[in-house]
C-alpha cells in the first residue's frame, strides 16, 4: 500500500513575521531569506510526522441470479470477510427492491436495462461514494456492473471485478440456482418459449443475455441487453472511454463451471457461430480485434487480468478470494493505479470450505 506523505503544516503564526507598516520596512533581501528559512522549517517538520494510510476506497457488490444483497451465507459472508480484510471500508451492496425476496424476484423477472438504471441513480446519491469506489460482481451481477461503467456518466469506478460474470452471454441454463424451484422452472419454460419474443424479452433477466449461436441475427435484432454493451449492432464511443478507464479489469473465469455454458463466455469468449461445441476466445473475437470496448488499450497498460479459478460456479474458498481479489479490493485513492501484486496459486488441495455458495438451496449442511 501506498503512504502519503503528510501534509506540509503552516508555520505557527507566533513564529510568522508580520511587517509594522509603520515602522521600518525590512529589506527584499531579508524577507527572501526568511521565506527560505519558513520553507525549509516546514520540510523538516513535516518529514517527521507519522505518515497516515489512506483508506480503502469503498466497494459496492452486485449479487448473482437467485441470491440477494445481504443473505447471511453469501453476500452476507462476503461483506464480513472484506471487513474483516480491509479495516474501516464502506460496502454497499446493490439490493433491487425494498426486500431480499423482491431483491431475489428481480434477479430473474426484472429488465437489466431498468435495473441499471436504477442502480446509476441510487449509487450516484450516495455521498460516501461520490469519490469513486471499486466494484464486484459475481455471475450476472459481472456484466451488470461492466453495463453500469459503460452507461453511467456520473459514478466513476476504479478497479471492476467480475466473478463469473457471462460477458458473451449463455446458450444453455443447466443448472438455476435459488430456493424457488418453481421460478427455475418459469424461466426454463420461458427461455424454451422464445428468448427473443418481445414479453420475454422485456421481463426475463436471463433471456437478455441469451446468445443463440445458431441465430446471430435475431439475437442482435431482438436481443434488448447484450448486444447493446458489447457494441454489435452500433458504436458507442462513450462504451470504449469509460470502460477503458478504469484502472482495473479483472475477469475471474471458473475452470470447473458446470452452470454457464459456456464457461468461455466468463474471459469474453462463446461458442462459434452456427454451432455449440467449439469455442472462440476473446482474441479471436471481433470484439478485440476491433477494440470495441477498448479492451485492447486496457490490456496493452496491464490493466486487464485474467485470473482463473479451480473451482465450479462461485465455489471458491475465502483463501482463494483473499490471495487473488483483496489486493484489487484493498486499493486506496492514491494506490488504486498502482500494479496489484497477487498471491496466485492460493488454492490448495484440501481447502474446500467455500464462503459463497451458488444456489441457495445448496447452503443446507454447510457451514461457511
Amino acid at each position: 500500500m501506498r503512504i502519503n506523505a503528510p501534509a506540509v503544516p503552516p508555520a505557527h503564526p507566533r513564529h510568522a513575521y508580520v511587517p509594522n507598516h509603520a515602522s521600518s520596512h525590512m529589506s527584499g533581501e531579508k524577507m527572501a531569506s526568511l521565506r527560505v528559512l519558513l520553507a525549509l522549517l516546514c520540510v523538516v517538520v513535516g518529514s517527521s510526522l507519522p505518515a497516515q494510510a489512506d483508506a480503502p476506497l469503498p466497494l459496492v457488490i452486485w449479487h448473482g441470479m437467485g441470491d440477494s444483497c445481504c443473505f447471511p451465507f453469501s453476500m452476507g459472508s462476503i461483506i464480513k470477510l472484506v471487513e474483516q480484510h480491509a479495516p474501516g471500508i464502506y460496502v454497499h451492496s446493490i439490493e433491487i427492491g425494498n426486500t431480499l425476496e423482491e431483491d431475489v424476484f428481480n434477479g430473474f423477472l426484472m429488465n437489466v436495462n431498468d435495473q441499471v438504471s436504477m442502480v446509476c441513480k441510487n449509487l450516484s446519491q450516495d455521498a460516501r461514494l461520490q469519490n469513486g469506489f471499486n466494484a464486484i460482481g459475481f455471475s450476472q451481477g459481472g456484466q451488470f456492473l461492466r453495463a453500469l461503467v459503460q452507461r453511467c456518466s456520473t459514478v466513476k469506478v476504479h478497479n471492476l471485478i467480475s466473478v463469473g460474470g457471462q460477458h458473451q452471454g449463455v446458450f444453455g441454463f443447466p443448472r438455476c440456482p435459488g430456493a424457488n424451484s418453481t421460478l427455475c422452472d418459469e424461466v426454463r419454460r420461458l427461455l424454451n418459449l422464445g428468448a427473443y419474443l418481445s414479453f420475454v424479452q422485456d421481463h426475463l433477466v436471463q433471456a437478455e443475455y441469451w446468445q443463440d449461436p445458431f441465430n446471430i441475427p435475431e439475437y442482435k435484432e431482438k436481443c434488448v441487453f447484450l448486444p447493446d454493451i458489447n457494441q454489435e449492432n452500433m458504436m458507442n464511443v462513450d462504451y470504449k472511454t469509460r470502460l477503458s478507464a478504469l484502472s482495473n479489469l479483472v475477469l475471474v473465469k471458473f475452470t470447473e463451471d458446470t452452470m454457464v455454458q459456456p464457461r468461455e463466455s466468463e474471459w469474453f469468449g462463446f461458442y462459434k457461430e452456427g454451432q455449440d461445441k467449439e469455442t472462440y476466445t476473446l482474441f479471436e473475437s471481433r470484439l478485440w480485434q476491433q477494440d470495441l470496448l477498448g479492451l485492447q488499450h486496457l490490456n496493452s497498460t496491464g490493466r486487464l487480468h485474467f485470473i482463473p479459478a479451480p473451482f465450479d460456479h462461485l465455489r471458491f474458498s475465502q483463501d482463494w478470494f483473499v490471495d487473488n481479489l483483496m489486493g484489487f479490493i484493498n486499493a486506496t485513492s492514491s494506490s488504486v493505479h498502482s500494479p496489484v501484486r497477487m498471491r496466485m496459486g492460493g488454492w490448495k488441495e484440501g481447502d474446500r470450505r467455500p464462503v459463497f455458495f451458488a444456489g441457495l438451496e445448496e447452503r443446507k449442511g454447510v457451514s461457511p
